[in-house]
């Protein structure tokens, strides 16, 4: 079991688009494997490579103890009217802010085998979906903040212990 150290904000690789998975081989098996033990403790809903210093398009889950991956996923469908839900994350230690989300989200992506894989659901399995996809076009949850909520996020991160 390898659970990944979590890249924190201000690393680069958080905020670079990830590349297109083109092949599946060993290192795709293996970066899946460690993005599934990287999900599982407990307090986490989901993990994109770059946040396991991968800048490749794939995911772990773990919602409500149903744990998955996802390649190559794509945001393809998103329902309701934007609402503001209670988010962290991981590459942001000890902050929890509103953030803009859709109640209803879908994501098709593949798995190792190159077979379609279709996720889609409302709470947390669409605030996740949004959040991870956000991951690997290069954008954290702060962006998804109102500007005054955004700009006391800023500060309470450049007054945090890990920045």
């Amino acid at each position: 079991m390898t659970v990944r150290p979590i890249r924190l904000f201000g690393d680069p690789v958080l905020r670079a688009p990830s590349a297109t998975i083109e092949t599946i081989d060993d290192g795709i098996h293996a970066l899946v494997r460690d993005l599934l033990d990287t999900v599982e403790p407990p307090g986490r809903a989901g993990v994109a490579a770059p946040q396991i210093g991968v800048g490749l398009r794939a995911f772990s889950y773990n919602i409500d103890g149903d744990i998955g991956y996802v390649l190559n996923p794509v945001l393809v469908e998103t329902r309701g009217e934007p609402q503001l839900v209670g988010e962290g994350c991981l590459s942001v230690p000890g902050l929890w802010h509103e953030a803009t989300r859709y109640p209803w989200a879908k994501v098709v992506g593949i798995d190792l085998d190159g077979n379609e894989v279709v996720l889609e659901g409302e709470g947390l399995l669409a605030q996740a979906l949004q959040h991870e996809t956000d991951h690997l076009d290069g954008m954290l949850y702060l962006s998804r903040l109102p500007a005054e909520t955004r700009r006391e996020a800023m500060r309470q991160i450049r007054e945090s212990d890990w920045f």
